[in-house]
């Protein structure tokens, strides 16, 4: 799919679910044998929060149906806590085709208009794989930025998983890239229609602002004592973003941050194999881990590089 593409077709605004399969007939999941599982549900994928959520709502019409139909602006931390499982179920479930059924319709009635006055729908394909996208360039990133670098066989691989992991949600598959190389240049596209929306200014506040410190504590204090988790933020969390998000959100990097986040992350991965020790429930989150209890498999033990 072109730049162009996307921009006609989101602009439809018509809802295209997938409701004629008969899933029972298709052994669709995912598995321990796959490397979405190795590495999806890893606890260091939480280092990728801000370059998911922030890049999904840098693209105006997904983040207008997250302003209009979401409590992002007074609850945001439980927005995530909602939205994860189920996605994460899609995935590690022993009942797959149900939470991403459950995913789908959870966005039926996410519809209105953008700043130009043309319409959106959540389900629309364009839009909708969008968000699926980020969720698949987390996977991608996160891994081979903080946890062990990826060969291109392996990139290749977990984007033709991520056909299957799409397909579990039921919303038509015309927009989806065919091929690996394919999906690289429809995200780099994607970047450069970056904008920024009022809810990814919103959601960015904390980086340029600092962290937000308990009531109980005198600002003079937290300003001292949140100094490292601010730097911590501004090198690691920035580091993970595109540098169009970084422009838009007015995010400042410079090549002393950018040589400080490649230390951290070479340092991230220079231990894998110590934290591929730790115990599983350690390692992996909650529903993962209990996918990994319901097949009986060691993942530590798998596709270790």
């Amino acid at each position: 799919m072109t730049s162009t593409d996307f921009d006609a077709h989101v602009r439809e605004a018509e809802p295209a679910p997938v409701d004629d399969v008969d899933i029972d007939t298709l052994d669709l999941r995912l598995g321990a044998d796959s490397l979405v599982w190795k590495f999806y549900g890893d606890v260091r994928g939480v280092l990728g929060f801000q370059r998911l959520a922030g890049t999904e709502n840098c693209i105006e019409q997904l983040a207008q149906g997250v302003e209009d139909h979401s409590v992002i602006f007074n609850d945001f931390i439980g927005r995530a806590q909602r939205s994860g499982p189920p996605i994460m179920r899609t995935i590690y479930s022993d009942d797959p085709h149900k939470w991403g059924r459950m995913v789908r319709d959870f966005h039926r009635d996410i519809k209105g208009t953008i700043s130009d006055g043309s319409r959106y729908h959540a389900l629309n394909p364009e839009l909708f794989y969008w968000a699926h996208a980020t969720f698949l360039d987390q996977a991608l990133f996160i891994t081979d930025t903080f946890i062990r670098r990826l060969s291109y066989d392996e990139k290749v691989q977990i984007f033709e998983e991520s056909k299957v992991w799409y397909q579990l949600y039921g919303v038509s598959a015309r927009s989806q890239p065919q091929t690996y190389d394919e999906f690289v240049e429809y995200w780099n596209s994607m970047l450069d229609k970056f904008v920024p929306t009022r809810t990814i200014v919103y959601a960015t506040g904390y980086i340029r602002k600092g962290v937000p410190g308990p009531k109980w504590i005198p600002a003079p204090v937290w300003r001292i004592a949140s100094a490292p988790l601010n730097g911590f933020i501004r090198t690691v969390v920035v580091g993970t973003l595109p540098q169009q998000m970084r422009d838009v959100c007015e995010l400042e990097w410079n090549e002393r941050r950018q040589r400080n986040f490649d230390r951290f992350a070479g340092f991230m991965r220079s231990i894998n194999p110590v934290i591929n020790r730790l115990p599983r429930k350690w390692l992996y989150l909650s529903w993962a881990n209990e996918g990994w209890d319901r097949v009986g498999v060691d993942p530590r033990k798998l596709h270790n590089g």
